[in-house]
């Protein structure tokens, strides 16, 4: 008596087909659970800007890091520069918003959060302006009238 051991083609055949359903079902919901996570760390992110801002502020005279005062507060300028926004809130300041090695104040972030849905050459850049966010050229968009930090990209712009 000749006894093979193995399996036929057909059962091959099922187990394959097996596989294939249960990650046509099981894949979907590793993506969503990727966007859900990414959403979380935006959302994390972006309380943390607002509250760091906000103790900036309280710390600074009542200014936002787009103002500075280089004469000991008497005239308060404006800065449009992204950079120095970004390098106020990553340094340590002075009282009237000068980054300084031996300033009293900050540093408020230890590096400037990405924004993870917009592409990762722009993910950590601010754009500062009056408008309203959107459009994705940058990871975050600062308005310099209200004081309000937001993601860039047009799908959490309302965040």
């Amino acid at each position: 008596m000749n006894l093979r051991k193995g399996f036929t083609l057909v059962e091959i055949l099922i187990v394959v087909i097996i596989l294939g359903i249960l990650a046509a079902i099981v894949i979907p919901q590793f993506t969503e659970a990727s966007d859900s996570a990414r959403e979380s760390a935006l959302t994390s992110d972006l309380q943390t800007l607002r509250s760091q801002i906000q103790l900036y502020k309280i710390q600074h005279h009542d200014k936002l890091p787009c103002q500075y005062s280089s004469d000991s507060g008497a005239t308060w300028t404006d800065d449009s520069s992204a950079d120095n926004f970004k390098s106020r809130l990553t340094s340590k300041t002075d009282e009237w918003g000068n980054v300084s090695a031996t300033g009293a104040y900050g540093p408020y972030l230890q590096k400037f959060p990405k924004n993870p849905f917009v592409s990762d050459s722009v993910a950590d850049t601010v754009e500062l302006g009056t408008g309203s966010p959107g459009g994705g050229d940058h990871g975050w968009y600062f308005n310099t009238s209200s004081g309000q930090i937001s993601p860039d990209d047009d799908a959490h712009k309302d965040l």
